[in-house]
C-alpha cells in the first residue's frame, strides 16, 4: 500500500493546506460577523476581499509545487481538487459579501444568517479535517468529520429552499427576489463546496489508512 510521503515538499503541502483551511474560517467567521451586527459592511467586504486574495494565491502556490512534485502525498488529481474546492469556498463567501455591498442591502434576512452560521461551522470542521491527513495513523479520524460536513451540506439546503420559497411568497419586487437569489446561491453554494472537500478527504481516508 503505498504510504504517504515524509519527503520535505509532502510537508509542504500540508502547510499550505493549512494555510488555506484558516484563511477559509477566518472569511467565513468574518461573513457572518457581518451578517450578524449589520455594522461597518464597506470595511468587513474589503477585509474579505483581502482574505480572498490570500486564498488566491496559496492556491497558486500548491498548483505550482504539484507541477514540480514527481511523488506527492496522495494523488495529484485529489491534490488539486482539494486545493481550488477550498479556494471555492472563499471565492463563494466573497461573492455573498461583494453582492450584499453593491446591492444596498439594508438588512439582512434570517436564512442569510443561517447559512453564514452553517458556513462557519462546516468551515471549522474541513480545518480539523485537514490536520488528521498529515499523519497516516490519523485518517480514519477524517470520516467523522466528512459526515458532519455532508449533514451540515443538507441543512444549508434546507435553509436555501426555505429562503427561496420565503423570497418568492412575500417578495413583489422582482429586482429584489434577483439580488437574495443570487446572495442565498453564492452562500449555499460555498457548503456545497465544503462537502467537496469532505468527498476528497474522504476517498484519501479511504484509500490509504
Amino acid at each position: 500500500m503505498v504510504k504517504f510521503s515524509l519527503l520535505p515538499r509532502g510537508k509542504i503541502f500540508f502547510e499550505l493546506y493549512q494555510e488555506s483551511a484558516e484563511n477559509m474560517v477566518r472569511t467565513a467567521e468574518l461573513m457572518k460577523e457581518m451578517v450578524d451586527s449589520w455594522e461597518n459592511i464597506e470595511q468587513k467586504v474589503e477585509q474579505i476581499d483581502e482574505y480572498e486574495h490570500v486564498g488566491d494565491n496559496i492556491t497558486h502556490r500548491i498548483i505550482e509545487l504539484l507541477h514540480r512534485t514527481f511523488v506527492t502525498p496522495f494523488d495529484q488529481e485529489d491534490m488539486a481538487l482539494l486545493a481550488h474546492s477550498l479556494d471555492d469556498i472563499v471565492d463563494l463567501i466573497h461573492a455573498a459579501a461583494v453582492a450584499i455591498h453593491i446591492y444596498k442591502i439594508e438588512a439582512p434576512k434570517e436564512g442569510v444568517k443561517e447559512l453564514a452560521s452553517i458556513i462557519v461551522t462546516a468551515s471549522k470542521e474541513v480545518e480539523v479535517a485537514l490536520r488528521q491527513i498529515r499523519s497516516q495513523p490519523k485518517l480514519k479520524q477524517v470520516l467523522p468529520h466528512c459526515i458532519e460536513i455532508n449533514r451540515l451540506e443538507n441543512a444549508a439546503d434546507k435553509v436555501f429552499r426555505g429562503a427561496m420559497a420565503e423570497l418568492f411568497e412575500n417578495c413583489r419586487d422582482t429586482k429584489d427576489i434577483i439580488k437574495w437569489r443570487e446572495i442565498l446561491e453564492h452562500m449555499e453554494s460555498a457548503t456545497d463546496r465544503c462537502e467537496d472537500v469532505a468527498n476528497v478527504l474522504e476517498g484519501v481516508a479511504l484509500k490509504h489508512a
